[in-house]
């Protein structure tokens, strides 16, 4: 009884999500070509079309692209602002949150700086970047479908963090109600470098890479893995974590690139240290940021390609860890830092072979700082996606 009465929804919802993701993939399309890119025959492309239209996610284009005998064929597009997606990455120092479209487009973003470390006050300033993203985009809060949101934390299967961590845990609670109940939007919420591989995979230097780690490398090294386009998440949400590194030989910490450069970069300032232009580029507390050391290394500085070699190496042996446990076909460093990092790829592939029989390739995101906000769109989209089909299931099942 049960499989009987469950079938033909499923199957419809099957052949709902076929025809609508070649309508969001391509610009017009006719029936014709929507039974060609699907394998559905005529009338139930014709069916699901006009499900879809019901629910205001395609649109019907009049006229025909040419000179035909008979009547017009119908061609359909996708609607790409039927509604909108919201997404926020959420860091130590600042949030920024961006509105985009139904294919994923951003149209608004804002940053704000967190200027109380209270989660109470914390989760204003978040609220605050989502108003001024919704007004760069001039978008209506009413018409957004979901939003998601990106933390530095070990978040579960079930978007709950996991792991006795009481500012987090206040964190979360405190955003869901308040998103929840304010705005009346379905929120997700994620751990940041889980999104930083959704974005990778989707748009960014792993498109299309099934067997993956991204690896967001600023202050802390953290990774989200892919395996079989499958994101990994573990028991509790702890797949990817890697304080762990303080156990690794050649490593000792978590550290990542931003944090050892200031690290390395004032130990040579220590008096005696020999001559280095970071000096000159210190700032006025006499504390080095990665961008001095990249900068002072590229006008040829032997201290500061002292210290790039020495982070390939560290970074070399990290990769070499997760290719020997892992075993991914592609490693993308991630982040803020990320631009910069490329200068540091020959230096890792060179050492890679030294601690790993199986090294993966590696490359840097050109996604910058925002892979965890379009991660976050990501998430929200697909969100989205399975929410519209499943309403398309209960109006049926009713």
């Amino acid at each position: 009884m049960s499989r009987a009465g469950t079938s033909p929804q499923l199957l419809r919802r099957t052949n709902l999500g076929a025809v609508l993701q070649v309508l969001r993939d391509a610009g017009v399309v006719t029936v014709t070509e929507l039974m060609a890119a699907t394998g559905l025959v005529r009338t139930t492309v014709i069916a699901v079309c006009d499900d879809l239209l019901d629910r205001g996610w395609i649109q019907e284009v009049e006229g025909s692209s040419g000179a035909q005998v008979g009547r017009p064929a119908r061609r359909f597009r996708f609607d790409d602002r039927a509604g909108f997606v919201v997404g926020v990455d959420v860091g130590e120092a600042r949030t920024t949150a961006v509105v985009a479209d139904l294919r994923g487009r951003v149209l608004g973003r804002a940053t704000r700086v967190f200027a109380d470390p209270a989660p109470a006050r914390r989760l204003g300033t978040v609220d605050a970047a989502v108003d001024g993203a919704l007004a760069d985009a001039a978008v209506a809060p009413d018409a957004v479908l979901a939003a998601a949101v990106g933390i530095a934390a070990p978040v579960d299967r079930r978007g709950r963090i996991s792991h006795g961590q009481p500012f987090w845990e206040a964190f979360d609670l405190g955003f869901e109600r308040r998103l929840q109940e304010r705005r009346g939007w379905p929120t997700l919420l994620a751990n940041d470098a889980n999104l930083a591989a959704m974005a990778e995979r989707w748009c960014g230097a792993a498109a299309g890479v099934d067997d993956l780690v991204v690896m967001l490398a600023g202050e802390r090294i953290g990774t989200g893995v892919m395996e079989a386009g499958r994101l990994l998440h573990g028991r509790s949400g702890a797949a990817g974590e890697l304080g762990g590194l303080a156990l690794v030989q050649g490593v000792g910490s978590p550290d990542g690139i931003a944090a050892l450069c200031r690290a390395w970069g004032a130990e040579a300032l220590l008096p005696g240290a020999p001559a280095t232009a970071l000096r000159n580029l210190a700032g006025p507390a006499g504390t080095v940021e990665a961008r001095d050391v990249f900068r002072a290394a590229a006008a040829g500085d032997d201290v500061a390609r002292r210290i790039l070699d020495r982070l390939a190496e560290r970074l070399a042996r990290v990769i070499g860890l997760l290719g020997t446990l892992l075993d991914p076909e592609l490693v993308v460093i991630a982040g803020a830092v990320a631009e910069s990092s490329a200068v540091l790829l020959e230096g890792i592939d060179q050492q890679l072979p030294r601690f790993t029989a199986t090294p993966p390739r590696v490359a840097v995101s050109v996604l910058g700082d925002a892979v965890v906000s379009v991660g976050a769109v990501r998430l929200a989209l697909d969100h989205v996606e399975r929410h519209a089909l499943d309403l398309e299931l209960g109006a049926a099942a009713g």
